[in-house]
């Protein structure tokens, strides 16, 4: 997690990218976890379905308004075969596969009106052990196998309307045996229920029978035994079902269940840990020195240091709430990100980025009218504070940080309250950093404030703030340029190494005039050399190609792909988004991960969202997030194998190769760590 421990430097970030992409990639271990296929037969390479019957019955078929009834889902699985067991915590007996599968309920959008099904609430059948070797040795791992009974709690409203209605339940799951997995499938039986009129008016007499319903026979009796009937007590008094949301963060995965005690607070504190992680992504890193600073000349009088930041601190916080507010209520408004996606404001962004760089070097002064300077929006006054919080906020929407991107699509999916606390908590966490800057200005105080030293600090500053400005300026006019699904240009990269360069240039040549002690020149020289190595070497890197081939996303060409049974590793990277940048710099260059996207059975596609990608944004919008980076890989019939939005080589590689199995492909992967496409 490189990203996270970035110096407080105009860009820096860009710097650490140059930095990570010069270090050789993490070989993957040389036994990748994963299935073994040689033990299977060529005919066992296919759907789950082939080895899982699913089938649902109600306990009765007729019903009186008002009434409970009970829904089985049954699996029945072939000898040898089993499914994993639904998401959440095992027993510490059985060991778990990080990439399993498990058995989900989803309930279908297009249900029946008066009747409600509560997968939420369903009483899942017993786990049994079964010993496999997946890659680390024999284990003893908790499946579903032989034949397991879902049974789902339905209810029937008071005020139904009789007639005949047919509703489903989804289930998703995957058939495994002890040395192969099918491909994942999905299944919706239906389920008939037929609601009959009641004989007797319940206003008029309570302790009157309204009828029973019409017992008709039932396939299995059995299955519906061990019904905890005291469920529906439970769901009519208003009780939510256990919700759970899963976090990955580089292969290291936990979950909330925002329904339990307590869940929904702890999944708040996350989303603020988020928020703050945010401030050390590269889209926030160039401007926080500028509030530094800013702090650092108030640190005198402490009441007014934490008023500047306080109301800054509100700034950052009404733009997640106002962004929280869109999403929530604008249909059209669908990512977070989604500013960023209209070059125009891409360019303005960088636009006041420069010309707070050019202030800030003081290369020389704009006379404004008399006016302008009425409204106070210099950096030191509680406007200025305010609206420089909402535009480094501006600058976060364009990265995700970890744990921030999960609780922000969930979110989504909730009411327009719980949309607004969620993005509320982000913007708080965000905050919290210049809340303690501000609370305790001796943080801050040893800045440079007056002086030839003061003075070259605000240059050099301006200069690397400058190659920010440049960034974001050249990235929306890719933007423009590009016609998508092709990649934009890259060419402004160089005037940012420019501006880089000229950084270290003037630290390098002022640095010794200014000082005479022997170690403040060294080390400020050196820095000063190191800038302009760093901005060289980035230019040349940033418009090189890369060693990926990859194929540039359309609907027609990810179907192609699909149809020819080959692994789809689709990243998700935009032009301004420097988070993009590292992963694909360091995690996608690893050598193990470029040698298997030269593989014929895996293709290496890329969503590019610089310009106004429609088909791309639609693909983001299906994959339910809304922030990039994010990378998708896919196996058998486009099933997905992993989706992160922070992730390894290692943990790419991983995920290819059990992709690849789904498909029936043995990607090689030889021992000391690299793949080799010749075998």
């Amino acid at each position: 997690m490189n990203f996270i421990k970035m110096n407080r430097t105009p860009l820096f970030s860009l710097m650490l990218l140059a930095l990570a992409m010069l270090l050789p990639g993490v070989p993957a271990t040389a036994q990748v976890p994963g299935f073994d296929f040689s033990f299977g037969s060529e005919e066992s390479f296919g759907d789950s379905r082939d080895e899982v019957k699913v089938s649902a019955s109600p306990s009765v078929n007729s019903v009186r308004p008002g009434s409970d009834v009970v829904v089985v889902l049954v699996m029945d699985m072939n000898d040898g075969w089993h499914i994993w067991p639904k998401p959440g915590k095992l027993d510490e007996k059985y060991a778990v596969f990080e990439d399993a599968i498990r058995t989900t309920l989803i309930l279908p959008e297009d249900q029946a009106g008066p009747i409600s099904v509560h997968p939420g609430f369903a009483q899942w059948p017993e786990v049994h052990g079964v010993l496999a070797d997946i890659g680390d040795g024999e284990q003893n791992y908790g499946v579903y196998e032989g034949r397991a009974v879902i049974k789902i709690p339905v209810t029937v409203s008071a005020d139904a309307t009789p007639g005949t209605y047919t509703f489903g339940v989804q289930v998703d799951f995957q058939s495994c045996n002890d040395s192969a997995c099918l491909a994942p499938a999905t299944v919706t039986p239906e389920i008939t229920l037929q609601i009959l009129p009641i004989t007797v008016d319940p206003a008029a007499d309570p302790d009157a029978d309204p009828g029973s319903p019409e017992l008709t026979s039932i396939a299995n009796p059995d299955d519906f035994r061990g019904f905890d009937a005291a469920i529906f007590a439970e769901i009519r008094g208003g009780a939510k079902a256990p919700e759970v949301i899963e976090f990955d963060v580089f292969g290291y995965g936990f979950s909330i269940d925002v329904a339990g005690g307590g869940g929904f607070l702890l999944l708040l504190l996350v989303s603020a840990l988020g928020g703050a992680l945010l401030n050390f992504t590269p889209c926030v890193l160039p401007v926080i020195p500028l509030k530094i600073m800013g702090l650092s000349a108030a640190a005198g009088n402490r009441r007014r240091c934490f008023l500047l930041g306080f109301t800054m601190s509100l700034g950052v916080v009404a733009f997640w709430m106002v962004l929280g507010g869109l999403i929530a209520g604008v249909k059209s408004f669908e990512a977070i990100s989604q500013l960023f996606q209209y070059p125009a404001f891409t360019i303005t962004v960088g636009v006041v980025i420069v010309v707070m760089a050019i202030g800030m070097a003081g290369f020389f002064t704009i006379t404004l009218p008399n006016k302008v300077y009425s409204i106070e929006t210099a950096h030191d006054t509680m406007i200025g504070s305010f609206m420089f919080g909402i535009m480094t906020a501006v600058l976060s929407t364009p990265c995700t940080a970890p744990l921030m991107g999960a609780a922000a699509a969930w979110a989504t999916t909730q009411t327009p309250l719980t949309v607004l606390g969620v993005f509320a908590s982000i913007g708080g966490g965000m905050a919290v950093p210049y809340l303690v800057l501000s609370a305790f200005p001796g943080l801050v105080q040893k800045m440079p404030r007056t002086g030839e030293a003061s003075e070259l600090v605000k240059q050099v500053m301006g200069l690397l703030l400058l190659a920010a400005g440049a960034y974001f300026v050249g990235s929306g006019l890719a933007g423009i340029l590009v016609t998508p699904p092709d990649p934009p240009t890259r060419m402004y990269w160089w005037v940012v190494a420019l501006a880089g360069i000229a950084a270290g240039a003037w630290l390098t040549w002022r640095t010794p005039r200014i000082s005479k002690a022997f170690w403040p020149r060294a080390i400020f020289c050196l820095l000063g050399v190191l800038i302009i190595w760093v901005s060289g070497f980035l230019g040349m890197r940033m418009t090189a190609k890369g060693p990926i081939d990859w194929v540039y996303y359309t609907p027609e060409r990810f179907a192609e792909a699909v149809a020819a049974d080959q692994v789809i590793m689709l990243d998700f990277t935009a032009e301004w988004c420097l988070n993009c940048k590292l992963l694909e710099s360091t995690s996608l260059e690893d050598p193990e991960v470029v040698a298997l996207t030269r593989l014929d059975e895996v293709v290496p596609m890329k969503i590019d969202l610089t310009g106004n990608n429609v088909d791309g944004a639609k693909k983001l919008k299906e994959e339910e997030r809304l922030t990039i980076p994010l990378l998708v890989i896919y196996g058998k019939d486009g099933s997905q194998i992993l989706k992160s939005d922070f992730y390894t080589g290692p943990q790419v590689v991983e995920a290819i190769i059990e992709a690849g199995q789904s498909l029936g492909h043995e990607l090689p992967v030889t021992t000391e760590g690299s793949t080799d496409p010749a075998n």
